[in-house]
C-alpha cells in the first residue's frame, strides 16, 4: 500500500536574490506541507530574512519559482499573496498602536472579510464582525480585560500575541513568522509557543526564529539555512544529528 503524500502547499524551486556581489539567497528550493509547522532556522546574515520577504512578495526574486496551493504566484504582489492565503507577521511588532486591541481585531475582521470600510452600514454586519473578533481574541487567549486597552500600552509579550491574532484573521492558508519571540522574557516566550503550538493543524506555518528551544518544541521539519543556501531539511532528530548542521549552525553542544 502506498504511503499518502502530504499535500504541499507552499512551493519555491530555486529562488535567487543578489544584491549586488552578494548572493543573498541562492537557488532556494523549499516546500510547506498542509497544517505543518516548518521551522527556518540559520545564523545570522544566512538569508532567512530575504527568504521570507521573498515569499511573502514584499522583495522580487531575482529568479525562480514559487507556487501557492498549486498556482504560480511568482509574479504576484504582496497584497495579491495576501489575497491568495499567505499572510505573515514582522521581527518589529506591527500593530496599530493608538487602536484599542479590540479595534485592532475588528479592523483585520473587516479587512479579511472583503467588509466596505464605510460607516454605513447594516447593524446586522456590525454584530457579525464583532463576533467575529471575540472568536479571534478568544483563540488567541486575549484577555477581555484588555481589549479597551490601547494596544501600545499592552506588555510586549501580549502585543506579539496580538500580532499574531491579526495575522490569522484572515484564515491565511500559509503563515510566515519571522522572530516572533524576539525581545521576550522566558515567560513570554513559553506563552507564544504555547499559543502557536495549539494552532497546529489550523494553517500551514513557516517559522523564522533564534530561540532554538521554542524551534525544536513547535517545528515538525526544519530547514537549514546557510550562506543563502539550504544544507539540509528534516525532522527535529534529523537535524540534531546531522554533522553539517552542528558543524555550521548548532554547534556540539547544542545538539
Amino acid at each position: 500500500m502506498n504511503a499518502t503524500v502530504p499535500d504541499i502547499v507552499l512551493e519555491a524551486k530555486q529562488l535567487t536574490k543578489r544584491y549586488g556581489a552578494l548572493v543573498a539567497c541562492d537557488q532556494v528550493s523549499l516546500s510547506l506541507r498542509s497544517g505543518e509547522i516548518h521551522a527556518l532556522i540559520g545564523p545570522n546574515g544566512a538569508g532567512k530574512s530575504t527568504l521570507i520577504h521573498l515569499l511573502s512578495g514584499s522583495v522580487a526574486a531575482d529568479s525562480g519559482r514559487l507556487s501557492l496551493k498549486g498556482h504560480d504566484v511568482t509574479r504576484s504582489g504582496l497584497h495579491q499573496r495576501v489575497a491568495a492565503g499567505l499572510s505573515r507577521s514582522y521581527q518589529i511588532t506591527n500593530i496599530f498602536k493608538q487602536l484599542t486591541v479590540f479595534e485592532n481585531l475588528l479592523l483585520a475582521v473587516q479587512a479579511s472579510s472583503g467588509s466596505s470600510f464605510s460607516f454605513w452600514h447594516p447593524r446586522s454586519q456590525d454584530k457579525a464582525l464583532s463576533e467575529a473578533a471575540e472568536r479571534l481574541a478568544q483563540d488567541c487567549a486575549i484577555s477581555p480585560e484588555s481589549w479597551r486597552a490601547a494596544a501600545g500600552t499592552l506588555p510586549h509579550g501580549e502585543q506579539r500575541k496580538l500580532e499574531f491574532a491579526l495575522a490569522l484573521a484572515s484564515k491565511p492558508s500559509v503563515l510566515l513568522l519571522d522572530e516572533p519571540m524576539a525581545g521576550m522574557g522566558p515567560d513570554e516566550t513559553l506563552k507564544l509557543t504555547e499559543l502557536i503550538a495549539s494552532m497546529r493543524g489550523r494553517t500551514t506555518m513557516l517559522l523564522v526564529e533564534h530561540d532554538m528551544q521554542a524551534v525544536f518544541r513547535l517545528a515538525d521539519r526544519l530547514s537549514v539555512l546557510v550562506y543563502g543556501r539550504i544544507i539540509a531539511t528534516g525532522t527535529p532528530e534529523e537535524i540534531r544529528n546531522h554533522a553539517g548542521v552542528r558543524e555550521a549552525y548548532l554547534g556540539e553542544e547544542h545538539a
